[in-house]
């Protein structure tokens, strides 16, 4: 019997609150049999002193089928997973913030999620997708490892979607001063929307743009992180270009719709990173179809949009999201689906791309020349 075919039976084990296997989430360390006997190593990060043992009955139950085995070993390794800080809502973000040189050099992997045209649910998608990012690290032992910058200077929304308020604290005085990223969900976040009144318009040129886009990477203490995700404002123009030529991107998302008016527009969007010589990661298809009561699906903004732009493009699509309330509802409230709704279907399909993700980048994607 080989590690392979024990994992595959393992793919039965669902982690608990969610509908993920652990061979999916990763947790699976090591699997072989010998004589008669399975041993399987695992290892996960939480606080809850129940969910070791059920995984082990869990576990046992479903290799306890499998021919030949007489005995089985079941081995979990539990570190104590990180409780999130509460998100920092005194203090100012005043004061003039330097102009430290170069990226964060703790930033182990930074992805854009752009889409060239707006209305498409852009910020929506990189939301879900963060909290779906910080749930899978966290099962992988990796908690607090997942950044959400947005960089939608003019329309900030990603505050109001992750439950947000407030201004950031400040770390230090003058030219060494570094915000402090607010955090929820096991994500943290810095945007516009914490330094400005909801109020007052931001009515900048394009040099005001880039600037602020500098001092997101440079003078926020984003600490260690696996996965910086960059909110982009919609468009080709100075926000996109000032990130990548402040910060080494690993790759960018493309969000579309499936109409026409919008492949077209995020065709271009990922032609200009193609341009500027940036890997593309795939395509997200958003507001794919609708799901109505009875589950019958319809394709109220077409079919084919998504597939069509990845294949235009020379990469994958990442997945198709519905167009269903909960989504909407999660954003307005600060409960991203991904949270509140953890093991519904939307959800799973954020952690999927997650995942993917997560996999592409151990797999470097090879740059545009």
């Amino acid at each position: 019997m080989t590690s392979d075919e024990i994992k595959e039976q393992l793919k039965q084990v669902k982690y608990p609150g969610f509908s993920r296997d652990i061979v999916s989430f990763g947790l699976v360390r090591s699997a072989g049999f010998h004589d008669g006997t399975v041993k399987v190593s695992i290892a996960l990060s939480t606080n809850d002193p129940k969910t070791p043992l059920q995984l082990k009955g869990e576990i046992e139950k479903a290799l306890r089928g499998l021919p030949s085995v007489k005995d089985i070993i079941v081995e979990i390794a539990v570190s104590p997973a990180k409780a999130a800080p509460a998100a920092a809502v005194s203090g100012a973000a005043g004061g003039n913030l330097g102009g430290n040189a170069g990226a964060p050099k703790k930033i182990r992997h930074a992805i854009a999620i752009a889409s060239g045209k707006g209305g498409v649910g852009k910020s929506t998608f990189s939301v879900n997708l963060a909290c779906g990012l910080a749930q899978v690290l966290s099962l992988q032992g990796r908690p607090g490892r997942v950044g959400l910058m947005d960089c939608d200077i003019y329309g900030p929304s990603v505050p109001l979607m992750m439950g947000l308020s407030g201004r950031p604290e400040v770390e230090g005085e003058g030219t060494e001063a570094m915000l402090i990223p607010m955090e929820r969900h096991g994500v943290k976040v810095m945007s516009m929307g914490f330094l400005v009144d909801e109020n007052t318009p931001v009515v900048w040129r394009g040099p005001m743009i880039m600037k602020t886009v500098q001092q997101f990477v440079q003078n926020v203490k984003w600490g260690e992180l696996d996965v910086l995700l960059i909110d982009l404002p919609p468009g080709t123009g100075d926000a996109q270009l000032s990130l990548v030529q402040t910060i080494p991107l690993d790759g960018a998302v493309i969000v579309t719709t499936p109409q026409p008016a919008a492949t077209n527009v995020a065709r271009k969007g990922g032609l200009m990173f193609q341009k500027v010589n940036v890997p593309l990661l795939g395509v997200a298809e958003n507001m794919s179809y609708f799901l109505d009561p009875t589950g019958q699906k319809h394709e109220l903004f077409g079919s084919g949009g998504g597939i069509v732009t990845a294949e235009k493009l020379g990469t994958t699509l990442l997945g198709q999201v519905p167009l269903i309330p909960e989504i909407r509802i999660g954003g307005d409230t600060g409960m991203p689906i991904v949270v509140q709704a953890p093991q519904s279907a939307a959800a799973n399909i954020f952690r999927e791309i997650a995942e993917t993700l997560l996999n592409r980048l151990k797999t470097p994607v090879s740059r545009p020349m």
